[in-house]
């Protein structure tokens, strides 16, 4: 069954929120139901609303992953206290609608008959739920702002028939009507769609008039201009999407790989920043020449720029974290996809014959220990055994180890969000 956001933010209002918003607002349970029965479709009309522009896109992207990343929707009860909580759900909230954050406010007060105090809290706990449920599946899925674009056109249609007769959204977001918005947002879709095929035919007429000029010339030009066709094409559709994040799954589930750097050892460095949406494609260039294709702050980055310091050294506590490694569900077999990381570290070391690497495989502390330690063992010896088949030196890799949740930091219980941090695939530099 595909994803419904609509049917996964209602799912978080659970009978006890309801009951604890009633006691905490001052008004009736009925009352707070009503209110809630608008505000989660007015909240998913304003992240379809903030989505429909280019700009308002990429801000919603940055909105929902950090609604995700801050273990925000774990604690929905805990808004009702008030305090820096609530302070951060309004935040999102006006981040959401901005100058129209009043104009829904009232709209969800008259329309439920409760105090607009008591909306506004209402509204500040419904709009972390829907940029969290949001932001999950951004990360799961891989998104960028073109992605982001296209998953809330699919959704659309089930959000807006899900806002109740009576309660005018359209006016609160100063729209003529939502159908306006829903065609505004398929309108960007299509636009995108349309560029790529602009650019695709600008690129195919260039090919045809070079091939044209070319004949009785060189044979091998159309197949090369072809190959530029397509390249260019694909390059400017896949313009802003981010790279994938997800990997090593759990014994339950796939396990992603955490794309900070990160120690294992006795001492930890704390996680890096998350990652902008748009991830920068670098080059990453070795001692012997190579050039690598890797993204800005991804493993190759770091990596290299660790052996390249004169003042660093190798040790035990030294790891770097692959950014880019997924694996089959389930098992210790690497995608096809992920090779290309894999093979960016052998030629890394290739590049620096004195470089000695451990890998380490960790799960979160979910599911049965032994479980784990086993498929973090199992993992840690698969990207092990592909270094050598892409040509590393096996006297450079001094082992692989599974390390199990021994290091992991979130809870059992913790959101996915903070347990997959734990969940990673580690190549540690003993020496350099």
């Amino acid at each position: 069954m595909s994803f419904n956001l609509l049917d996964s933010v209602k799912g978080l209002f659970t009978n006890d929120l309801i009951s604890k918003m009633a006691s905490s607002f001052g008004e009736s349970e009925g009352g707070i139901q009503k209110a809630i029965s608008g505000a989660v479709p007015a909240v998913l009309t304003g992240l379809l609303n903030k989505g429909s522009s280019a700009d308002g896109a990429a801000s919603l992207l940055n909105l929902s992953k950090d609604a995700a990343s801050g273990g925000i929707m774990s604690n929905l009860g805990n808004l009702l206290g008030g305090g820096t909580l609530l302070t951060k759900g309004m935040d999102m909230l006006k981040g959401l609608f901005g100058d129209k954050t009043n104009a829904i406010t009232s709209t969800i007060a008259n329309f439920a008959g409760i105090r607009e105090s008591s909306a506004s809290s209402l509204l500040s706990v419904a709009a972390p739920a829907a940029l969290g449920s949001l932001g999950k599946q951004v990360t799961q899925s891989n998104m960028g702002v073109s992605g982001l674009t296209s998953f809330l056109a699919e959704q659309k249609d089930s959000i807006l028939k899900a806002v109740p007769s009576g309660l005018n959204i359209a006016g609160a977001l100063g729209l003529g009507s939502l159908g306006d918005l829903g065609s505004k947002l398929s309108g960007l879709v299509g636009g995108a769609a349309g560029s790529v095929k602009h650019v695709a035919g600008q690129a195919s007429a260039y090919a045809s008039d070079t091939a044209e000029k070319a004949k009785g010339g060189a044979k091998w030009l159309w197949p090369l201009l072809l190959a530029l066709l397509v390249i260019l094409a694909l390059i400017y559709f896949l313009r802003g999407k981010g790279k994938k994040d997800d990997g090593m799954a759990t014994t339950t589930e796939q396990v992603a790989t955490d794309t900070s750097t990160a120690n294992t050892g006795t001492t930890t460095t704390p996680p890096a920043a998350p990652a902008a949406p748009v991830m920068e494609s670098i080059k990453v260039k070795l001692p012997d020449g190579t050039e690598l294709d890797a993204y800005k702050g991804g493993i190759e980055d770091k990596l290299v720029a660790f052996l390249n310091d004169a003042n660093s050294k190798g040790g035990k506590d030294v790891w770097f974290d692959f950014d880019n490694l997924n694996f089959k569900t389930g098992s210790a077999d690497i995608t096809d996809e992920s090779m290309v990381q894999v093979s960016n570290i052998a030629a890394i070391l290739k590049a620096y014959p004195k470089l000695k690497i451990k890998i380490g495989g960790y799960t979160d502390k979910s599911g049965d220990e032994k479980l784990n330690m086993k498929l973090s063992q199992d993992r840690a010896n698969a990207v092990d055994k592909a270094l050598k088949a892409k040509g590393a030196n096996a006297a450079q890799i001094a082992g692989a180890e599974g390390y199990g949740s021994q290091f992991a930091k979130a809870a059992a219980t913790a959101p996915d969000e903070e347990r997959k941090l734990d969940r990673r695939i580690a190549v540690g530099v003993r020496e350099k």
